[in-house]
């Protein structure tokens, strides 16, 4: 049996086939390949730990309370998502013969689609008239409007400015956030290089009063762009850490599946699945809505102000930037914490909900 996963390989499996081709090298340098014998368990019921693993040749029982209830076969419909990915899995995966599997980190993956799934750049467009009074313009964004006062004196307490020149690199496509930047003068050009592409395409240019670099902070993901300043000018900062307590934690509103499933039913909030396709027809909670992170902006017009979003994924990673997104546009969101890790099978349906 083949020992070797490539790519190409990966790129057969949902939802690694959403990501582009660098994010699926770094994935096939560190997934772990799993040889598995005949009758040999590659898990059991009840396992919590949240490793995506992928049949990659051979065929597995599906095994609940003793009794086989499904058999999957490498290179079908059923084996091009992760097996039995409900944590604590609902059931045990017995090889049914000689198998390889793949296993491949969760918190990985959870990040690389984060990471993809934002990747249209985007800035904070404001309307007010072209002056010199970049604080008010800041003042009046939506994201700094639901941030209470005290918060707001601390942040700009707490802002270090940095005289710029033209031709300095601000971030780079692929670094670790590690700031969040505010353009007091100045303007500044944002590129992305596209898997395969040999140059940099132009995305956009920010002037005084736009901020910038929140998305990688808020994902723990790498910088989806590179902005490089055209001119001389002045930015304001503030590192990873402030920006996660004083800008980022006061709009996050995360909360507990019982209390998050009272709102459903006691105050028409509604639950908003921010994953792939795939992800949510495997399971999702009971009666969800489905918007994913990577059409959101696109797709945001679907949704009521009016209501009380619940957003969830697997971890909380990308809803965390779902409801970031959606709160600098004036929608009412809460997350469920920890995302579906703690949800009750019970809650659940989709295609690898098995009914009695």
């Amino acid at each position: 049996m083949s020992k070797k996963i490539t790519s190409k390989d990966l790129s057969n499996y949902q939802p690694l086939n959403t990501l582009n081709s660098e994010s699926l090298r770094e994935i096939c340098n560190k997934l772990v390949i799993i040889e598995i014998n005949k009758g040999d368990n590659i898990f059991l019921q009840g396992d919590a730990k949240a490793d995506h693993i992928f049949l990659h040749e051979g065929e597995v029982d599906l095994v609940e309370n003793g009794k086989v209830v499904k058999t999957l076969k490498a290179g079908t419909e059923d084996t091009k998502t992760a097996l039995a990915h409900i944590i604590p899995r609902n059931f045990s995966a017995v090889a049914k013969s000689n198998s390889v599997a793949f296993m491949i980190d969760s918190d990985l993956l959870d990040m690389m689609l984060t990471w993809d799934q934002t990747g249209s750049f985007q800035v904070e467009e404001l309307n007010a008239e072209e002056d010199d009074d970049w604080m008010s313009r800041i003042l009046n964004t939506e994201a700094f409007r639901r941030i209470p006062p005290a918060n707001i004196q601390a942040i700009f307490t707490s802002l270090e400015d940095i005289e710029v020149k033209p031709g300095d690199v601000i971030i780079k496509q692929g670094d670790p956030g590690d700031y969040f930047y505010i353009v007091k003068s100045g303007r500044c050009m944002v590129t992305r290089r596209m898997p395969g592409q040999d140059k940099d395409i132009k995305l956009a240019e920010l002037e005084a009063g736009t901020s910038f670099g929140e998305e990688a902070l808020i994902s723990d993901a790498e910088r989806n762009a590179t902005i490089v300043m055209l001119t001389k000018g002045v930015l304001s900062r503030l590192s990873k850490e402030q920006f996660l307590s004083l800008l980022n934690e006061p709009m996050l509103d995360l909360i507990n599946f019982d209390t998050a499933k009272e709102k459903v039913t006691n105050d028409g909030a509604e639950w908003l699945d921010v994953r792939l396709p795939n992800e949510y027809q495997s399971a999702h909670i009971k009666g969800a809505t489905h918007l994913p992170l990577i059409f959101l902006r696109m797709k945001m017009n679907t949704l009521d102000k009016s209501k009380n979003y619940i957003l969830y994924c697997d971890t909380g990673r990308r809803s965390s930037s779902a409801s970031y997104i959606l709160n600098e546009r004036g929608f009412t969101t809460s997350i469920l914490e920890n995302g579906l890790k703690n949800v009750d099978l019970k809650e659940l349906e989709g295609n690898d909900i098995i009914a009695d």
